[in-house]
């Protein structure tokens, strides 16, 4: 039974409110507990999570619900929640303390904190009692509390060394005579040191558990199109890269019925995933596979990027435009019962798809999908065997071979794969869901609205511009003041106070970039270079490269840092560097690229090293080389021919190149303002036509789509 609410019940957020009647009298992040923790002299209890976080869930079954630990938790700490997807500032100090004084890190995150906000220890999972080689809950309380009452003086000197060594390094400044650029040299020893630990046969680098890392992706996918480095090594990297894409797709992490991404594998074979869905996998998951669709089109990627986003618009958008951030790993094992498991909404037994399909259809899939009697899976969190019997959906067997063993045409495989799937998907979707975390992050938002507008541009389909435009229009109107140029940094059941952090404006003026791009619409450039001096006004500081992850008067901060790390999503600085980049290329700014080329000579590293923690920053200042290719698309914009000839550009693979549009209207005079030297370009002989240039320089006007190609990209 729940304990009365307590004060997470006034809060918004999903995780915290999934807190909200556990007997542990917890404070949400803030004044009010911090002044309790000074006033009662007791160490503050910080526990960082989300609401989709799977041994989150568990640690609150186990403890936080136990009204035995929960006692102990109220004696002798102040216990404080924190959803990082809200904080991710405050979730960033305290994860690098846990890093540095553990060697690992990850959710749920417990740290213990003097009144002055100073950790001096931490962890993440803590069982109820000794297990997995990691002490008891109540006995690491019981000692902590000890700690505190009997060596406080060395308790607060320890916390107080940590802090310091934080801001030292925070504090650090690079060397400022390093160059942001990389050479050709670079760009292969980046190649060499992934070759090393990528996976020949399955794609995807090292051992279990394999992430996708789509930031390491777009690096490999501008070193296949570097011209300088030798065939040879653009080979390697473009293997690397669409490997992994296409195992990825085949394995148990691609939801094969639904559409979109699981979290990642937990074994090197793709086969069984961590199950939860997050908005940020499925917006760069869907850009790795619109590029490999530019620079070698397959069917399966095309496929991939369509379910995808229709899972996204299906399930994870408001009715208002915005984009959710997550659905859980858990679900209930069946409606009615109270047992949960990781991964029940998605696995099948056999029998189950016999009684659902027709014979013929049931054998067409059991065999495209690697199904066995008795289950091809059986994941860790299900001790009860639950799961006994039950299959992952894994894409192993191909239609074509289907096709010659039963001897049919491979029409009528593919034709029956498409009627199994139909029927199971609305099988499955009477079955209890997952949880969904309903927050809209504007930061992840800005993401998706890239991966809409950039599907729009690559596969022509206006629907998906509909898309992004609709999320950037309810992101303007609902957590941005026009007034300060402000950005708001979540949405649930209204606006919340937060407010915004650099990654919020960096990815949204990334989305804008790209929807810019998609639509020629001025209003979405103008957005974005008012957000970009707004980003560079709150998060940096004169003379020092880099961007900081919050601003600089947050007292409940500790150390104001910046991300130094390209992970499950990229790092602030990266993505701003591209931007800048980027805002160069479409406004003619020459400051831009200069501010890019400044925040990039702050973070160089040996390529073998950065390459694996910085691989978006590698590909940043691999772009910083050469000039950027300009293609102007000069034309009514509903002239079927201007059509074409955007759809021509859009399906070469060049990553530096921006796609421009000189309509004869609006388009035109915000493309003579902002770069005098192409206001008069215009159609050929009546006809659209499109001009490649780089820097001030165009090519001869193409007319023929079927030439552009061969225009932009010559051998």
């Amino acid at each position: 039974m729940n304990a009365p609410a307590n004060r997470l019940a006034a809060e918004k957020s999903p995780y915290l409110l999934q807190h909200a009647h556990n007997p542990v009298d917890w404070y949400p992040w803030g004044s009010e507990a911090f002044a309790k923790a000074r006033r009662e002299d007791k160490p503050i209890f910080l526990s960082v999570g989300y609401s989709t976080c799977h041994w989150c869930h568990v640690m609150a079954h186990e403890s936080f619900e136990n009204a035995d630990t929960a006692r102990i938790m109220n004696e002798h700490f102040v216990c404080v929640k924190l959803d990082r997807e809200e904080r991710p500032d405050v979730d960033r100090v305290y994860m690098t303390f846990v890093q540095a004084t553990t060697g690992s890190g990850g959710w749920p995150m417990s740290v213990w904190l003097t009144p002055e906000l100073e950790p001096f220890l931490g962890g993440t999972y803590f069982p109820p009692e000794d297990r997995y080689g990691r002490r008891g809950f109540p006995a690491v309380l019981n000692a902590i509390a000890d700690a505190w009452k009997q060596d406080r003086a060395q308790i607060v000197e320890q916390g107080a060394r940590v802090v310091a060594a934080l801001r030292e390094q925070a504090a650090s400044t690079p060397d400022s005579t390093a160059t942001a650029e990389r050479t050709s040299a670079d760009i292969v020893a980046g190649i060499d040191s992934l070759w090393t630990s990528f996976d020949r046969d399955w794609g995807g680098f090292g051992g279990a558990p394999k992430f996708p890392r789509p930031a390491l992706l777009r690096f490999l996918a501008r070193a296949a199109v570097r011209r300088d480095v030798s065939a040879d090594d653009r080979h390697r990297a473009a293997s690397m890269w669409l490997t992994t894409l296409r195992r990825m797709a085949m394995g148990g992490m691609h939801d094969h019925l639904g559409g979109g991404f699981h979290r990642y594998s937990v074994d090197a074979h793709w086969h069984v995933p961590h199950f939860e869905k997050m908005l940020y996998d499925q917006a760069q998951l869907a850009l790795s596979y619109l590029e490999a669709i530019q620079f070698q089109p397959e069917p399966m990627f095309t496929s991939v990027v369509r379910d995808l986003l229709e899972y996204v618009r299906r399930d994870l958008t408001s009715p208002e435009g915005g984009f959710y951030c997550a659905e859980d790993a858990d679900s209930l094992i069946e409606e009615g019962k109270a047992a949960h498991a990781e991964g029940a909404f998605y696995v099948w037994s056999e029998a189950e798809v016999e009684a659902a399909l027709t014979p013929e259809e049931a054998s067409a899939f059991c065999r495209h999908y690697s199904f066995r009697a008795d289950g091809n899976a059986a994941p860790a969190s299900d001790p009860q065997g639950e799961f006994t019997g039950k299959n992952i959906l894994l894409e192993h067997c191909p239609a074509s071979q289907i096709a010659s063993e039963v001897d049919l045409p491979i029409a009528r495989v593919l034709e029956l794969l498409a009627s199994a799937r139909a029927k199971l998907f609305v099988l499955r979707n009477r079955r209890p869901r997952p949880h969904l975390d309903d927050k809209i992050l504007v930061a992840w938002n800005g993401l998706m609205i890239s991966a809409f507008a950039r599907a729009a541009t690559v596969l022509g389909d206006p629907a998906y511009l509909a898309q992004a435009e609709r999320a950037a229009e309810f992101l303007r109107t609902r957590l941005y003041n026009s007034a300060t140029t402000d950005l708001f940094r979540v949405y649930r059941e209204g606006p919340g106070a937060i407010r915004g952090f650099a990654d919020d404006y960096a990815f949204l003026i990334a989305g804008l970039l790209d929807l810019h791009e998609a639509s020629g619409d001025e209003r979405h450039l103008e957005w974005a270079e008012k957000l970009q001096a707004r980003q560079d006004e709150l998060f940096t500081e004169p003379g020092r490269p880099g961007y900081f992850n919050s601003e600089a008067d947050d007292a409940s901060v500790l150390v104001r840092m910046k991300e130094d790390h390209d992970g499950a999503e990229p790092a602030v600085t990266s993505v701003s560097v591209l931007n800048l980049i980027r805002l160069a290329a479409f406004t003619g700014k020459q400051a831009y690229r200069d501010e890019a080329r400044r925040h990039a000579a702050g973070t160089v590293d040996s390529p073998a090293r950065f390459v694996h923690s910085m691989p978006l920053m590698f590909a940043a200042q691999e772009s910083l080389t050469r000039e950027p290719a300009t293609v102007v698309i000069a034309g009514p914009a509903a002239d079927p021919q201007t059509i074409a000839l955007r759809r021509a550009a859009a399906a070469v693979f060049l990553p530096d190149a921006i796609l421009l549009l000189a309509d004869g209207a609006a388009a035109q005079a915000g493309l003579a303002r902002r770069h005098p030297h192409l206001e008069h370009v215009g159609p050929l002989d009546g006809k659209p036509a499109a001009f490649v240039c780089r820097g001030f320089t165009c090519l001869p006007p193409v007319t023929e789509p079927d030439r552009l190609a061969a225009v932009m990209n010559p051998e």
